[in-house]
């Protein structure tokens, strides 16, 4: 474990420094989120109107007459504004609320190291989970900021790694700690219930298939559903939608589609939507600025191998599922494979249908996909469990160590 602390400090001293150096309008909504918070450390207020909502100033930091374009649950500001010093007309707060920031994102990172002593993984396997996670290329500069992608992120990775240590005891608290995480995602925004929740409710699934669900543990993981949707059953009452498209996120997709010439076009296919959607996601593994060069682009194909190698590995774990042979990786693979799916499924068409009506295409961000990035590496262990072979099982674990690595380091500069 002592390489896991190594990574896991490199990784906070690097977050650290990108949340010294940030821009507040550069990178990840940042200024958005930063004036969620200052507004709910001003009004005082727990549940306020979205459309009440506005911007801080970037230069003076004190509010602006521009109406705030974001529209998730207020339980991840309501946090930062009561732990964090106040941010309006306080530049110096700022770095306060990202290292709070990057305190979360080191809990959730932690947890995922923590998996591999749980899975039972011996190096170089551990390393196989441990390096990808490392050099996911947001991580540092997103923990580095404002952002409620944390605390989804964080919420996961602790569901994940409980979900380990209940399916290896039939624990009650782990159970609670898997629900606990689940409720810490989908407080934060609705990828973090459709991912988390997702994943937890195809857990439940799987154990009561296995006969490993006492009756017992229906009323907390009732009570834990009710907690996590909570937030989205309210906005489907005040707005109609669990994602409200208020007038100033309109205005600014609007705005923005015109800017890049998307309004004029003719709208796509949901088809054409989607295979568009599927190649912007894979290029925003390592979001860039300039247009890649020769070598960026074809080190595109490391990720594409890396997704390639994990669909092998959930069909793997998949069998072994069927066939009542799988341990907690195969259960967690497959589990949280499956919310992936659903989670890209909807929110392909959701974006679609912005796209209707905006003209917008920029919906493809690998990074709401973080409560659940787990699942890839993992995947990719159980297709290397599945090879006979020592020599090419080998090969397979080396390239899941190296890829990752490799793409990180030459991808491109990242965006922040």
């Amino acid at each position: 474990m002592l390489f896991a602390a190594i990574l896991l400090a490199l990784f906070v001293l690097s977050a650290a420094f990108a949340a010294q150096r940030k821009e507040v309008t550069r990178g990840f909504d940042e200024l958005a989120h930063a004036s969620y918070v200052a507004e709910m450390q001003r009004s005082g207020e727990i549940w306020p109107a979205l459309g009440a909502l506005h911007m801080l100033n970037p230069a003076t930091l004190y509010f602006s007459a521009a109406p705030n374009y974001l529209n998730h649950p207020p339980l991840y500001y309501w946090l930062l504004a009561r732990l964090g010093p106040r941010i309006e007309g306080n530049p110096g707060a700022l770095l306060a609320h990202r290292l709070l920031n990057v305190l979360i994102a080191a809990i959730g990172l932690a947890a995922l190291f923590a998996i591999g002593p749980a899975a039972g993984l011996r190096p170089p396997e551990l390393y196989a989970l441990w390096v990808p996670l490392i050099a996911i290329p947001v991580l540092p500069q997103l923990a580095g900021a404002i952002n409620n992608d944390n605390a989804a992120f964080a919420g996961g990775a602790v569901a994940a790694y409980a979900a380990f240590r209940l399916l290896n005891t039939g624990a009650l608290r782990w159970l609670l700690l898997v629900l606990a995480g689940m409720v810490a995602a989908s407080l934060a925004k609705l990828t973090g219930l459709l991912l988390v929740g997702g994943f937890v409710g195809g857990l439940v699934i799987l154990l009561a298939w296995r006969g490993q669900l006492p009756r017992a543990w229906i009323v907390p993981i009732a009570i834990a559903g009710l907690l996590a949707a909570a937030p989205y059953a309210i906005f489907i009452i005040q707005y109609g939608s669990p994602a409200p498209e208020t007038p100033a996120q309109f205005a600014m997709l609007a705005s923005g589609a015109r800017e890049a010439g998307w309004a004029d076009a003719p709208p796509r296919s949901l088809p054409a939507f989607a295979v568009s959607f599927l190649a912007a996601f894979l290029a925003d593994w390592m979001p860039v600025l300039a247009q890649r060069n020769a070598l960026q682009t074809a080190l595109l194909v490391l990720p594409l191998i890396a997704v390639l190698i994990g669909i092998a590995g959930i069909y793997c774990s998949a069998r072994r599922v069927i066939d009542r042979s799988g341990n907690a990786l195969d259960v967690v693979v497959v589990a949280g494979a499956l919310a992936i799916a659903a989670t890209l499924a909807a929110h392909v068409y959701f974006s679609w249908q912005r796209h209707l009506a905006t003209g917008w295409m920029m919906d493809a961000y690998p990074r709401y996909y973080l409560p659940l990035i787990v699942v890839v590496p993992l995947a990719g262990l159980s297709l290397a469990a599945a090879i006979g072979d020592a020599r090419k099982r080998k090969l397979l674990i080396g390239f899941l160590i190296l890829a990752p690595l490799l793409f990180r380091l030459f991808g491109g500069p990242i965006v922040a």
